[in-house]
């Protein structure tokens, strides 16, 4: 019987059966805080882990009052990761943060308007990290993709505010835009 077989053999079956005894308390974690904490494990302890390898480190923020004065051991692995990943999950790691936006930016089709963005639009510390002129829409616009990349998360509100005062036409690229699925 080929259910029977798939049923025993499926991943999760017997790890879901023990955990369901044995597990008081799951945590559920963002993805980029995963990768942010992959980044920070690699950058600050030199340890290369995979994601799930990374679960334990990154639950414990959420933990932090149940586990406060307590002896906790977490279980970290890397055997499972690809070093070619690591620019997926900076990205997704300054994402996570706040640092990193993108916009569909509204250009007006005449000299200078690059250099007005570059020069009063975004602030000394913010950085243009993509930049994709999609095509001219007509005689007076055309629109380009603008990935900005910020020292702070507090950096963002003042960047949208420099924009609006400069009359800037500016769409945010939220998580949810399936455009914003294309670049992630």
């Amino acid at each position: 019987n080929k259910s029977a077989k798939t049923t025993n053999t499926e991943a999760g079956i017997k790890t879901f059966k023990i955990s369901s005894k044995l597990v008081d308390q799951m945590v559920l974690v963002d993805e980029g805080k995963v990768c942010t904490t992959m980044v920070d494990l690699y950058q600050n302890e030199g340890i290369v882990t995979e994601p799930a390898g990374a679960l334990s480190i990154t639950a414990l923020e959420e933990l932090s009052e149940e586990i406060k004065d307590k002896t906790v051991v977490c279980i970290l692995s890397g055997g499972n990761n690809d070093i070619l990943r690591y620019p997926e999950i900076m990205e997704k790691s300054l994402v996570y943060q706040g640092r990193k936006h993108y916009f569909i930016v509204e250009f007006a089709q005449k000299p200078g308007q690059l250099k007005k963005f570059v020069n009063s639009a975004l602030g000394p510390t913010d950085d243009i990290v993509r930049f994709e002129y999609i095509k001219k829409n007509s005689k007076e616009t055309g629109p380009a993709l603008v990935g900005v990349e910020l020292a702070k998360k507090e950096d963002f509100q003042p960047l949208l505010s420099r924009m609006d005062k400069l009359g800037i036409g500016y769409t945010v690229l939220a998580s949810r835009d399936i455009l914003y699925s294309y670049l992630i």
